[in-house]
């Protein structure tokens, strides 16, 4: 099978550069050095004596190194529930990994994992509405537009038509005392990964517009609610609003930002071309991307806070890896400039790449939380996996784009 590749820019460093064999033709180089924050805020550094060169990505090494970090993770599951979110995200980069991988161990993993849960969604939080309980149900959507049996879907749609048929409020204040059913509506960014894409897709499974006017109508109200239209990023949540980084800026949390970028992905697959709601869609992901590409640190990957890098430096690779799917994507689909994006997306995911050990372990995940942390940069958790995996999806397309063959 002949493979496609593209030239990888690498990173302008600030110190030192190394270049380390990480697998059979994947070259990566690893920056050091100070970090910056925004393009409102980047610190100006002396450019180095000499450039590196430039390393040839092909796609070959993006699924050799995909199938590697989801063999690890497949053989060290965690501590989570089989059908929370942690776990179902990282299902979302295996289904996408099961589209490119000519092996049916991915594919056949998910399967068993349906059928060991019998297809029913999460209920970790014992309520019918909190969508972090639905984001496995994207996993089942996706497998029974692939094999059509109805037991795939019966409890989704169950559980789903409950929620219509039992409408909650639009109180998205995120307080416990204020709001004891904040969690019943998509009051943190988080939600907008877990809930509207599995929505979507058991529209587009089954065709019942309830479903997609659902996802269309709370992500809109979710937006309207968290969304800064001045940054062009949402906060975590309500409690947000009037807290400050160190430095001043606002706290956008880099992760959270990553599910939304994530998310408006996977909402954007399946909205229908024609559909009114689609062109607020596309401004809001072209906006957000265009400030996501301007917090991206010299190394090549995002921080835990967007605006306030310097408090906290270390590389963090669950955002980073959400922020690369979604940009890779757009570029992709035709939805942002190939000349701008392209490069950030080559630099991003030679440093996802970078720490992915050689048995397939990824390092540098934040700890689950809803807020910038500082944390073991040794730290993994299998929702950065999927991250990486769906990152790798996109860039791999990438890669075959430039010869127009995989």
């Amino acid at each position: 099978m002949v493979r496609g590749s593209f030239e990888v820019d690498t990173v302008q460093p600030l110190a030192t550069v190394t270049t380390l064999p990480m697998s059979k033709k994947l070259l990566l180089v690893a920056a050091v050095g100070l970090f910056s924050g925004c393009v409102a805020s980047r610190v100006e550094v002396a450019t180095p004596a000499a450039s590196p060169p430039t390393a040839p990505l092909t796609s070959a090494a993006i699924l050799e190194i995909m199938e590697r970090a989801a063999d690890w993770q497949l053989a060290n599951p965690g501590r989570w529930e089989p059908t929370l979110w942690t776990q179902a995200t990282f299902y979302a980069g295996a289904m996408a990994l099961a589209d490119l991988s000519a092996s049916p161990r991915f594919h056949d993993a998910m399967m068993q994992m349906g059928e060991k849960a019998g297809w029913r969604l999460c209920d970790y939080h014992r309520s019918p509405y909190d969508a972090d309980d639905h984001c496995v149900g994207q996993i089942f959507a996706e497998l029974y537009l692939r094999h059509r049996d109805p037991k795939m879907l019966a409890p989704t749609i169950a559980r789903f038509d409950y929620v219509l048929a039992h409408p909650k409020d639009d109180n998205l204040v995120y307080d416990r005392m204020l709001n004891p059913d904040r969690r019943d509506h998509w009051s943190w960014c988080d939600a907008l990964f877990m809930g509207p894409p599995a929505w979507v897709r058991l529209y587009a499974a089954t065709g019942k517009q309830a479903y997609l006017d659902f996802a269309v109508e709370k992500w809109w109200q979710t937006s309207d609610y968290l969304y800064d239209p001045a940054e062009h990023l949402y906060f975590r949540d309500s409690t947000f609003f009037a807290r400050r980084e160190a430095n001043g800026s606002k706290i956008f949390w880099g992760r959270g930002n990553g599910w939304v970028m994530g998310g408006l992905v996977r909402v954007l697959q399946f909205l229908p071309a024609d559909h009114p709601a689609r062109p607020r869609f596309v401004r809001q992901f072209q906006e957000m991307a265009a400030r996501v590409q301007s917090c991206q640190q010299p190394d090549g990957l995002w921080r835990a806070s967007l605006l306030d890098p310097a408090s906290y430096p270390l590389r963090e690779t669950s955002g980073s890896g959400f922020f690369t799917y979604a940009l890779a994507w757009g570029v992709n689909q035709g939805l942002l400039e190939r000349a701008r994006f392209e490069p950030a997306v080559k630099k991003a995911w030679l440093a996802l790449a970078d720490c992915v050990s050689p048995d397939g372990r990824l390092s540098h995940v934040q700890p689950v939380g809803g807020d910038p942390r500082r944390f073991d940069e040794n730290a993994t958790e299998v929702y950065g996996v999927g991250a990486f995996l769906l990152a790798g999806s996109e860039v791999y397309r990438m890669a075959t784009a430039v010869t127009g063959s995989r």
